[in-house]
């Protein structure tokens, strides 16, 4: 198939990873009348349920790639994966976000440099690949923190320093393996950006969301943002520029930091990938991240981002089952009996503290109002929990 031509059902589509965004996707994709190969080392994998056909390997295996690469495109759900085992693929069939996108988003140091590069700010940070580069110069980025440069999420790989012995235990602690110091901004709220991007003249935002974390977790994502237009507008542009400066083919998830009075806006991070900051999308906007992930990867361009009422997106972690031989589930009744609120179970076989079980969104006149409304019935669910 030319690469000019789009992939229209019921072409076969491929996704690295099963977890609950390759499920999500899934759902989308069948939905849209595509078949779905997933390629998951986990013979559990949520979205194993979904999918016409289940590569149940290590990401690595050899044969496994080479069934995928026989799908009419491929995509990842998370970034974790092997980015030259996405370049390989790109030889067969179609690929995105790309091998060399996937590369930039796994590594803190190469991800800095393409902000900056976009003529976007970072926080002030050194890098630190050998305890011989934490030096005097260092305590000019304190109190900041300590992050490994490859394979953190969800606060792990992470570590706050105070002082320059801060600094070299945070490294020592890290296994001594290349690291970022990264200087403590004075945040006034975290805002991340969903892009979905085709080429330069197909991109679009979804409106920015505003996150709450706890223990470094994301908790909740209120929609619209309550920030002013004009920070919203410039949120959208950098995200843009971003995406741009990348080349990039698919949904992205810019993550920033919005800093003092001011409401400056610094880049944080990018996930290459739909994003726990996107799942509102699936019922409160026009289209979903994930059918906005099924398009752009067929070559089609982005469909409708407009938020169609304002909401809050709460995460649902393992902590609220009850242990045992049994997990017992949570009294979802009150969320259930909401005629706002809408539920969403990854179906996952275990559940472990911090592990996300599962979200749900509330929908209400304002952000405000779907926040409070989302942490009341979070707040329930906490009461019944062990």
């Amino acid at each position: 198939m030319s690469a000019n031509l789009p992939i229209l059902p019921p072409a076969m589509l491929g996704i690295l990873g099963g977890g609950q965004l390759g499920a999500m996707f899934a759902l989308a994709a069948k939905t849209m009348g595509y078949g779905v190969t997933v390629l998951d080392p986990d013979p559990h994998a949520p979205a194993a349920r979904f999918v016409d056909r289940h590569l149940c390997a290590p990401f690595d295996d050899a044969a496994a790639l080479a069934e995928l690469a026989r799908c009419a495109a491929v995509t990842t759900e998370f970034e974790n994966v092997s980015a030259q085992a996405m370049r390989d693929l790109a030889r067969h069939t179609r690929v995105s976000p790309s091998g060399d996108s996937v590369a930039v988003a796994q590594n803190r140091m190469l991800e800095k440099s393409y902000i900056r590069r976009a003529g976007l700010p970072t926080a002030p940070y050194a890098e630190i690949r050998s305890a011989a580069d934490i030096t005097p110069d260092c305590a000019a980025l304190l109190p900041g923190i300590v992050k490994t440069a490859t394979l953190g999420y969800d606060g792990k790989g992470q570590i706050r320093a105070s002082s320059l012995k801060d600094v070299q235990a945070a490294f020592d602690t890290l296994g001594g393996v290349p690291c970022v110091l990264e200087k403590m901004l004075d945040l006034r709220s975290e805002i991340s950006v969903i892009v979905c991007r085709l080429d330069s003249r197909n991109a679009i935002c979804y409106d920015p969301a505003e996150n709450r974390h706890e223990n470094g977790i994301l908790a909740y994502s209120a929609v619209p943002a309550a920030l002013p237009q004009d920070v919203l507008d410039q949120a959208r542009e950098m995200a843009l520029r971003l995406a741009d400066e990348l080349d990039y083919v698919g949904v992205l998830a810019v993550e920033m930091f919005v800093v003092g009075d001011t409401c400056e806006l610094v880049v944080n991070e990018i996930a290459p990938r739909p994003h726990n900051s996107g799942h509102h999308t699936i019922d409160a906007c026009a289209a979903s991240q994930f059918q906005q992930q099924v398009r752009l990867m067929c070559g089609l361009p982005p469909a409708d981002t407009r938020l169609l009422s304002p909401c809050c997106m709460a995460n649902l972690l393992g902590d609220l089952w009850r242990g045992g031989a049994h997990d017992i589930e949570p009294d979802w009744s009150r969320i259930l009996q909401h005629p706002r609120a809408h539920l969403h179970l990854y179906g996952k076989t275990a559940a472990r503290a911090g592990r996300k079980m599962g979200h749900f969104t509330v929908l209400a006149a304002d952000s405000d109002t779907a926040l409070r409304e989302a942490q009341a019935m979070h707040g329930s669910l906490k009461e019944t929990a062990p």
